[in-house]
């Protein structure tokens, strides 16, 4: 999610017995993670809340679907990375004409 490695974390790491200080770096973990946890458990309960109240027909529903990015790439772009086989014309598939009827030595009428 975050896409952070292990040198990072340990300059984060330093940082933050810098500022905080060895003394009080445990209680401030020990802060955090309960924020951290009441912040899943307030998100667990509007995802359930909301399905509840849409009903059965969107029992099934994905939150992170709403999310226009991840609509946009699931809809629109997981087919782009597939490339359409185009198949070269040979000399014998040669017409004088193009699939509109105009012959490919003149302009079409403006």
């Amino acid at each position: 999610m975050f896409d952070i490695g292990i040198p990072e974390l340990l300059v984060i790491g330093l940082v933050a017995v810098l500022v905080f200080g060895p003394d009080r770096l445990p209680e401030f973990a020990r802060t955090a993670a309960r924020l951290l946890g009441q912040v899943r458990s307030i998100v667990a309960n509007a995802q359930r809340d909301l399905r509840e109240e849409l009903g059965p027909d969107f029992a099934n529903l994905d939150v992170r679907e709403l999310d226009p990015r991840t609509f946009v790439r699931k809809r629109l772009l997981d087919g782009m990375d597939e490339q359409p086989e185009v198949r070269k014309k040979s000399p014998a598939d040669a017409t004088p004409y193009d699939h509109e009827g105009v012959s490919t030595d003149e302009h079409p009428p403006r």
